[in-house]
């Protein structure tokens, strides 16, 4: 829109100019003078993809008629986007090559314009001071551009230092607890005699070894922007996760409804997470309860949903960050997904989210 009223403007401006009304005129018909100045309106209007057609028709017009608008407006553009000395020069050296045929077409007409003082004058005015305005709104534009960089560079650095130290954190902290299960699960399974408390030991060892596998998979993402080689998991590996469960007492029944197909990986990534966090859930609340986990393929969207019963015997509560749910309904309303989470009567428990099947565009698709 602006060069639409750039044109318009080019063009009656340098009607203006032709016609008389600055000091210049002309004994061409109106006509004419008309057809040259929706020329030089239409070069500005072009000039949003090339403004050079706009200088050709600037230099030729100006000597000619000393029609200085589109000269004008042709010397902004080249001062915004010209930056290697050789265009520079070519540029200026062909405007003081129009400049002077104008000089000598002025002097022979009897224009006001004659006269090297005036020719001078206005090669300043047409030429110079618009070039100059051009070269300080780009350095305005690429010390701007500069500022907002460094900015970004600033941001990433004190994003990679909290990284790092969160990184630290969970290293010195958490690795070295989940170090000390396994070593403590690794010195019960030798020493017990029961051999229900050494498969259980084991159990704890190898589910604590993968923990740490999983941890360090963590530090490694935080401490380096480079993208892991292993694959986040995917539905293909939730038997896997409910074996886990039942190796630890849960009775997990799977339930898979409607046609099984592929979906998106981060559908995928997600319903697994989210039947992860259920079955955590009832490991800390209710590790002896029934729990039914129900997959169901709908024609535009993935539903998962895990119901647990009512335990059986009471059990003392595993302490948790009480951020789970709040974490996976980010996760899923990200998606444009759905998740809730409700007390059922009798003393269970529902986790149910509904993920559509086709991601919008703006979704980010990495491995998470």
């Amino acid at each position: 829109m602006r060069f639409v009223l750039l044109g318009a403007g080019v063009c009656g401006l340098s009607l203006l100019v032709v016609h008389g009304q600055a000091g210049v005129p002309s004994s061409l018909p109106l006509p004419v003078l008309v057809v040259v100045a929706a020329a030089a309106g239409l070069a500005a209007w072009w000039a949003r993809r090339s403004w050079w057609p706009l200088a050709a028709v600037g230099a030729v017009t100006y000597a000619w008629l000393v029609m200085w608008p589109p000269l004008l407006v042709a010397s902004y553009h080249a001062g915004r986007t010209l930056t290697r000395s050789r265009d520079v020069a070519a540029y200026l050296g062909g405007c003081l090559v129009a400049c002077g045929i104008s000089a000598v077409v002025s002097e022979w007409q009897e224009f006001e314009t004659a006269g090297p003082g005036n020719a001078l004058v206005m090669a300043l005015g047409v030429v110079g001071l618009p070039f100059a305005l051009g070269l300080l709104v780009r350095a305005r534009r690429e010390l701007q551009k500069r500022v907002e960089h460094e900015h970004v560079m600033r941001a990433e650095q004190a994003r990679a230092q909290e990284r790092a130290r969160i990184a630290r954190e969970m290293h010195d902290v958490v690795a070295h607890r989940v170090s000390l299960i396994v070593l403590h699960a690794g010195a019960l399974e030798v020493r017990a005699a029961e051999e229900e408390t050494v498969r259980t030991a084991a159990m704890i060892g190898g589910i604590g070894r993968e923990a740490l596998a999983d941890l360090r998979d963590v530090l490694g993402v935080l401490r380096s922007t480079k993208t892991d080689d292993q694959p986040p998991p995917t539905l293909s590996d939730l038997d896997r996760l409910l074996d886990q469960s039942r190796a630890l007492g849960i009775a997990v029944t799977r339930h898979d409804e409607g046609e099984v197909r592929p979906v998106e990986a981060a559908v995928e990534r997600t319903a697994y997470r989210v039947i992860q966090e259920a079955l955590t859930n009832v490991h800390k609340h209710a590790a002896d309860a029934r729990t039914d986990v129900r997959i169901r393929y709908g024609p535009d969207e993935l539903e998962v949903e895990v119901r647990n019963q009512a335990p059986t015997a009471p059990r003392q509560e595993l302490p948790g960050a009480g951020w789970g749910l709040v974490g996976l309904r980010e996760r899923v309303e990200l998606l444009g997904g759905t998740l809730r989470s409700s007390a059922e009567e009798g003393g269970g428990f529902l986790v149910c989210a509904s993920i559509p099947a086709a991601l919008p565009v703006a979704v980010d698709r990495r491995p998470a």
